[in-house]
């Protein structure tokens, strides 16, 4: 699908190159893959502010939940925290998000 766009608050959601590049086409999701994860970082880091944080959770948050999503789709806030909250409480002590 050519042409996908993801809005937050109704502005287009940066792709985040600039934290990490996994790919160079963008985000889609249903699937793991580069562009899921893509779309899980650009997510994230406009979710937490924290790009440590976001490329952290990122691989875990496109499993999880961006790999899961159909082709209409729309994640509030809450939707994301519940997704993390669940995450984070499955990292081993000190380790990496999987």
């Amino acid at each position: 699908m050519d042409g996908l766009q993801v809005t937050v608050d109704g502005a287009a959601l940066p792709e985040r190159y600039d934290v990490h590049r996994f790919t160079p086409y963008g985000f889609e999701w249903t699937y793991e893959g580069a562009e899921p994860r893509q779309l899980a970082l650009a997510l994230l880091v406009d979710h937490l502010g924290d790009q440590d944080r976001a490329l952290a959770l990122s691989e875990a948050f496109m499993k999880r939940v961006v790999a899961n999503l159909d082709n209409d789709w729309v994640l509030s806030s809450e939707d994301i925290d519940a997704a993390l909250h669940r995450i984070e409480a499955e990292m081993p002590a000190g380790g990496q998000a999987v």
